[in-house]
């Protein structure tokens, strides 16, 4: 059908969207054929379902798509009507969502932090200089002369024979740490994985880590190379109401408060000390670094109100013909950051390309599915929440499967698509990780394109998405999207196009849909995906990560417990 009639159809649905607090299920499914011919979205992959697509949920009318607003529920209520066209079935069940129960906090704007050190007083503004939070579900966190210690990079990797806490007992003290590997500030590529981060690297594991040693605060020192992102997206990530996974979802310890720290702002906590913070930082950097007292004090005032809540994954299932049982997953996130009511100017954060444009890219890839004969195994198609504050939704669906871990074969995750266009290699995100990369590559070979890895592995991507709570239980997972090298402009040009999304739209205000976007390297990515799903779903092997990764013994060990 016509861009014009699938323009009115979007309009249409906008227009009636003020859902109600819970979507009902249908009690008939929709035929795909009847679908299309009422709806007007084609049976092939295009750039013109696309804009559809993701013109809907990055609109204005869906506020952000922030969970437990009005947004999340003209969000749930566009993806369920999608799935019902599709005449997919509920994914849960009778239903098309999963509860996730939540914990919104919100810090007060008088919260206060401030560090003293013999008379000197820094007093640290939040925004400007920090940021910060808790986990604790409490309504206030008070420290008091909590005593400061820099423990490099807060890494205990036993493998790797570092360990930033050995000897040490920081139990009710505040750590402050790098982010990033050691070995990243001074480029030293023997330690760790070289460029490439690991998991200890992640602010995440950090705090988890500085919870386990029994710290009171963790905080961590922003720098723009080592979090591959500016204060800008720090900041705003923290601004607002914050999410979380109720205490009795995680028995994981969670430290009281944890907090950033700007580059200026830690630079003069260590001047205040009688400590030059760079030439710590590279000795942090040298194995057996043992961690600095800062002889300085931390004292914390957060006043948090709380509310518990819930959001909803949203998922469907097309059930397999002759092993039903077994499941390939695609997942993509469909929250972002909402609507900032205290910003002037433009303060929603509609989040076009994340992830608008991997919920669209699913819902193409499931109308490919519904076109073609039913596979074998069946295949689940799951919209999340929460991945902004945390990937809280694919951590929460990785607890309470519809199929369980053990028998799903593997996850296709879509999280922020490229809009570089035509290109001729293929970022997998992680290569190297899993024999998932062996089942893309001749697909990828025969659009002539080649798989390679992710430009700058030192940032961490492969932690920073749903298809790691997977990874995490050994679920062989794949994050795949479009690379730099353009068809017709070259490798520069594509460069440029995903530096100046990283730089201007990423987890900004500024992420908005473009009409100027080149979508037909999404489309080329996309089928490329939904031939990896089919082959994998029409196939009786089980793909598992590569000897010596991180993920493959957790993966051995749930297959093993099924054959018992």
């Amino acid at each position: 059908m016509s861009r014009i009639v699938l323009v009115s159809a979007a309009c249409l649905f906008l227009g009636a969207c003020q859902a109600p607090a819970r979507i009902a299920d249908p009690g008939v499914p929709v035929q795909p054929s009847v679908a299309k011919a009422k709806h007007g979205f084609g049976p092939e992959v295009s750039t013109e379902d696309l804009s559809v697509h993701i013109k809907v949920l990055a609109s204005d009318e869906f506020g952000g798509r922030a969970p437990g607003t009005l947004g999340e529920e003209k969000t749930v209520a566009y993806l369920t009507q999608q799935f019902q066209r599709l005449g997919l079935k509920p994914g849960n069940g009778d239903s098309y969502v999963q509860t996730v129960p939540m914990i919104e906090s919100l810090v007060s704007a008088d919260s206060s932090m401030s560090i003293s050190h013999k008379g000197k007083s820094q007093s640290l503004l939040m925004g400007k200089d920090m940021v910060m939070g808790t986990r604790s579900e409490q309504a206030e966190v008070k420290l008091n002369a909590s005593d400061m210690v820099f423990v490099g990079y807060g890494v205990n990797a036993p493998e790797q024979n570092w360990n930033d806490y050995a000897g040490l007992n920081v139990k009710g003290k505040t750590v402050v740490m790098l982010i990033n590997d050691p070995g990243f500030h001074v480029g030293n590529t023997k330690l760790f994985e070289g460029r490439r981060m690991t998991y200890y690297g992640r602010w995440t594991y950090k705090f988890e880590e500085a919870a386990r040693q029994g710290a009171a605060a963790a905080l961590i020192i922003h720098d723009t190379e080592g979090a591959a992102y500016g204060w800008d997206v720090v900041k705003n990530s923290w601004s607002g109401a914050q999410f979380d996974l109720p205490i009795s979802e995680e028995p994981e310890p969670r430290i009281p408060v944890q907090a950033w720290l700007t580059a200026d702002s830690a630079t003069q906590l260590f001047s205040n000390a009688g400590l030059d913070f760079m030439k710590l930082r590279t000795a942090a950097n040298q194995r057996g670094f043992k961690a600095v007292p800062l002889h300085s004090q931390l004292t914390i005032d957060l006043k948090n109100s709380t509310k518990r809540g819930e959001s909803r994954n949203v998922l469907a299932i097309l059930p397999g013909k002759t092993r039903p049982d077994e499941a390939i997953v695609y997942t993509a996130h469909w929250d972002h950051l909402g609507t900032h009511a205290d910003e002037p100017g433009d303060n929603i954060y509609n989040g076009a390309i994340d992830n608008a444009s991997g919920v669209a890219g699913v819902l193409e890839i499931a109308e490919q599915f519904t076109v073609n004969k039913p596979a074998d195994r069946s295949v689940v198609f799951l919209f999340v929440t929460l991945e902004e504050s945390g990937l809280l939704g694919s951590k929460y669906y990785a607890a309470h499967p519809v199929i369980p871990l053990a028998k799903t074969v593997a996850v296709i995750n879509l999280d922020a698509m490229t809009m570089v266009g035509p290109a001729k290699d293929f970022t997998v995100i992680g290569l190297g990780n899993s024999e998932l990369d062996d089942w893309l590559a001749p697909i990828a070979a025969a659009q002539k394109r080649v798989l390679k890895q992710e430009s700058s592995p030192e940032k961490g991507m492969f932690f920073r998405s749903d298809h790691f709570s997977f990874a995490k239980a050994g679920v062989p997972a794949v994050y795949a999207k479009g690379g730099i090298e353009n068809l017709e402009k070259g490798p520069e040009y594509g460069q440029s196009i995903v530096d100046d999304y990283t730089v201007e739209h990423y987890h900004k205000a500024a992420d908005n849909f473009d009409p100027n976007w080149d979508l037909r390297g999404v489309v080329q990515d996309l089928n490329a995906l939904q031939q990896l799903g089919k082959t994998l779903a029409n196939s009786d092997k089980w793909p598992n990560y590569r000897d010596g990764n991180a993920f493959k013994e957790a993966r051995d060990a749930s297959r093993a417990s099924i054959n018992k």
